[in-house]
């Protein structure tokens, strides 16, 4: 069990460099996604929130949630380096959702957001936070 736990959370890009590239990915990712899209969640435009499309046809409630969540608390989650690799699984459903089904019909400038968002969040379930995170010196301290 220790075993697939440290291949979860440990991750190291090979040398200093490249841990501190992917430490200043991760954060400037995380920021921009807070900035743009979490801080939306809080602001009210005409009296009412952001309208979270639901092409899926989820509870409100439940859509939501993972929509708020995905936006709010896996940015700081993920400028931690906390559990970064299962914090980004919804954020990956709900931007590759809206790549590939809110916004199928729209242009190449309007789809890009979701889909540069995807590809970026992929690269880190990939990589992992990189040796600079909070899960490697939990694991550090572990074992």
């Amino acid at each position: 069990m220790n075993e697939i736990i440290s291949h979860i959370l440990y991750s190291d890009a090979g040398s200093a460099v490249n841990n501190y590239a992917l430490l200043a990915f991760r954060v400037l990712l995380a920021f921009e996604l807070f900035r743009v899209h979490g801080m939306k969640k809080f602001r009210l435009e005409n009296g009412q929130r952001e309208h979270v499309p639901n092409p899926l046809h989820l509870p409100e409630q439940l859509n939501g949630l993972v929509a708020t969540f995905s936006d709010t608390v896996v940015p700081f989650l993920v400028a931690l380096g906390l559990v970064t690799r299962l914090a980004i699984l919804p954020t990956i459903g709900v931007t590759a959702i809206g790549y590939f089904i809110v916004h199928r019909a729209d242009s190449p400038e309007i789809r890009d957001v979701p889909y540069m968002y995807t590809l970026s969040l992929l690269l880190l379930l990939v990589l992992g936070p990189g040796r600079y995170s909070i899960d490697v010196q939990f694991l550090y301290h572990l074992f």
